[in-house]
């Protein structure tokens, strides 16, 4: 069991539903374990996309999950946080209707509430 933080939907925007959540992560290995934790709850398992970004002492990681560049997103919304040993996975329900460039401002609207819930200025 990890010390996952599911902050649940946060936002929505034009019927997509975007969740954010959270935990420590030192190794891929620690990474695998939060999504597998994550998607032990079905409705995670079928969201549209489940991206995500850590870093690790062994450096930076990230995925898209096919929703191109959303990942390094939360990848610079980290660094410059200052935040290590921590993986976030923005999670997308699609709701019908492409946000084309909004759905980055979405992401990042995601990992700012995270980061805000744990008191972390970025």
């Amino acid at each position: 069991m990890t010390d996952l933080t599911r902050l649940g939907v946060v936002l929505t925007d034009r019927g997509s539903k975007y969740a954010v959540t959270g935990a420590s992560a030192s190794s891929r290995a620690d990474v695998d374990a939060v999504l597998a934790e994550l998607k032990s709850d079905k409705s995670y398992a079928k969201a549209t996309h489940n991206t995500w970004a850590a870093v690790l002492p062994t450096g930076a990681l990230k995925a898209d999950d096919g929703e191109s560049g959303a990942a390094m997103v939360i990848l610079r919304m980290m660094e410059r946080a200052e935040m290590e040993n921590h993986v976030i996975i923005v999670t997308r329900w699609y709701g019908g209707k492409k946000l084309g460039g909004d759905r980055f401002r979405r992401v990042q609207d995601a990992t700012r509430f995270y980061l805000d819930h744990l008191g972390i200025g970025a």
